[in-house]
């Protein structure tokens, strides 16, 4: 049997999110879900393997299981505002937030991707008032107000349109400051002027998904140089393992399914 990473149980130890952060400052959550499909075959895109009678027997049941572990580690974070990629739809979204103890009202757009995964903002409602929501190829832009600060969200698969964008919401609201997340490259932070927050835990060999090479930052979550970054890693605890390869318990095997909730782990932080 392999043993568990050291690292990781250097990230469960240290990754004890603190409630008074989450009263005091801004916390933010990304969470890669990894192709959370529901089960009705797609009229638009292929997703016929996860279907019942697919390549991978995508039950209701598997669905269930997945909708439940996702929501707990969601719930465990209790973030004011948690960035979504790999929902199918609105009704996956919605799924999500029922399964979750959590008083969260969302945004989420179709972003009509050729594998059907969009992006979705969960967020609390009495803080974060959106004024607008812009989509297009690979991200979903929310612009409004947190605590009464203009913040815009950008969520993002790579940097591609991230620049015009940022330029954009800049040009519209000199003073907002900015969140940009997702699936982006090292140097994103320097090209797009922003800092990465995540930069000391990858800099210590943290991550939030595991190859043969070891943890690897798989997402990232880039802030306004204005913020002040109180902490940020990456989310993990022991039920999220797998027990033999300590590295993220994945739904799947190949074809094999293993009952997790995906290969990566969501990353956070807290800000002022």
């Amino acid at each position: 049997m392999k043993k568990t990473p050291k690292l990781l149980f250097v990230i469960i130890l240290l990754l004890t999110i603190d409630s008074s952060y989450a009263q005091k400052r801004i916390g933010f959550a990304y969470y890669d879900l990894d192709r959370l499909y529901d089960t009705i075959p797609s009229l638009f895109y292929n997703d016929t393997d996860y279907t019942p009678d697919g390549r991978l027997h995508w039950t209701h049941e598997r669905y269930r299981v997945k909708v439940e572990l996702v929501a707990k580690t969601i719930v465990r974070m209790e973030m004011p505002l948690v960035g979504l990629y790999g929902v199918e739809n609105e009704a996956v979204v919605k799924d999500l937030v029922q399964a979750s103890s959590l008083p969260y009202s969302y945004i989420h757009r179709t972003l009509n991707s050729l594998d059907g995964m969009d992006f979705a903002l969960l967020y609390y409602g009495d803080r974060f008032f959106p004024e607008r929501i812009e989509e297009g190829y690979g991200y979903l832009c929310i612009e409004g107000t947190m605590d009464d600060n203009p913040l815009a969200i950008l969520l993002t698969r790579g940097n591609r349109f991230a620049a015009e964008l940022i330029e954009e919401i800049r040009d519209r609201t000199p003073n907002v400051r900015i969140l940009c997340a997702g699936k982006l490259p090292a140097h994103a932070a320097n090209d797009l002027q922003l800092q990465d927050a995540l930069a000391q835990a990858e800099n210590q060999g943290r991550g939030n998904a595991y190859s043969q090479r070891g943890w690897w930052l798989h997402d990232r979550i880039l802030t306004d140089r204005s913020f002040s970054i109180l902490r940020a890693d990456i989310f993990a605890r022991r039920d999220m393992l797998d027990p033999h390869s300590g590295a993220p318990r994945p739904v799947y095997y190949r074809k094999s399914y293993a009952g997790g909730s995906g290969h990566y782990f969501p990353i956070f932080l807290y800000i002022k």
